[in-house]
């Protein structure tokens, strides 16, 4: 699955490419006002941080809710309290597009994450041109020497990267890359499967300095409480926000 969702995502790109060629974006990315800050907005602090999601579905869960203006959506994180807003942009399986990232761009003034199955360069330019400040990077779906290559580009251009692992193995080669900021993702995006005690058992490989954010299987407080607990800087969150009130969800996960 993980594959096949890559693949689409490059595709959609490849087509994007023939309407606007690379010189043209790599501009429209470089015309753009500096990235914020996202390692200040995540760093360690007395309570968790959350990266809220703006997410229409997904592939394990279908369609999860009907987000017409996801700029709405995502000014309600913001006066709610979250750090970072992510905005889902892939098109076919969670229904996302960089329009969604747009919109947000011009409703907030917090870091925007692109979260997407990125895999070449023009993906990249894509998100800073579009006023992403944070680009998600899945270490499964990519080799090393790729994830290096993007991983630079993407701070060469200001951009903070979110480097996503799944395995004690994944996470040894995010540290590799130089990764500032790793996500431990709870759901295996090969079998969709969660292992909710992963992060646990993962989290003292992240060496101290490094921003820790718990990905997936947060439903409720208790949820963040034992996150929190096993050492996570922040926790990145979509469905609950979705399917339930934003605001007072939000709220209850701010008190950890």
């Amino acid at each position: 699955m993980l594959q096949e969702l890559l693949a689409g995502s490059l595709e959609d790109a490849r087509a994007r490419r023939e309407l606007k060629p690379y010189a043209r974006l790599e501009a429209e990315a470089l015309a753009r006002p500096a990235a914020l800050d996202a390692l200040e907005a995540l760093a360690p602090a007395d309570h968790i941080k959350v990266i809220a999601e703006v997410k229409r579905a997904s592939p394990s869960r279908g369609d999860l809710a009907d987000i017409p203006e996801p700029q709405a959506l995502a000014a309600q994180y913001e006066s709610g309290g979250a750090s970072v807003v992510s905005v889902l942009t892939e098109e076919r399986k969670f229904k996302g597009s960089l329009a969604d990232l747009e919109a947000v761009r011009k409703a907030v003034s917090i870091p925007i994450l692109r979260k997407d199955f990125i895999g070449d360069e023009y993906q990249v330019l894509e998100a800073r041109a579009s006023g992403a400040d944070l680009v998600l990077l899945i270490v499964a779906a990519l080799p090393q020497e790729t994830l290096q290559r993007l991983h630079t580009l993407i701070r060469e251009l200001g951009m903070t990267p979110l480097v996503e692992a799944h395995s004690a193995d994944e996470v040894a080669r995010s540290v590799d890359l130089g990764a500032q900021l790793i996500g431990v993702n709870a759901r295996d995006l090969s079998t969709f499967e969660l292992d909710r005690d992963l992060f646990g058992r993962v989290a003292d490989q992240i060496p101290a300095g490094v921003i820790r954010v718990a990905e997936s299987a947060v439903l409720d407080v208790s949820d963040v409480e034992r996150y929190r607990a096993a050492g996570a800087d922040a926790v990145l969150v979509g469905e609950a926000l979705v399917t339930n009130d934003p605001i007072a969800t939000l709220s209850s996960y701010l008190s950890v």
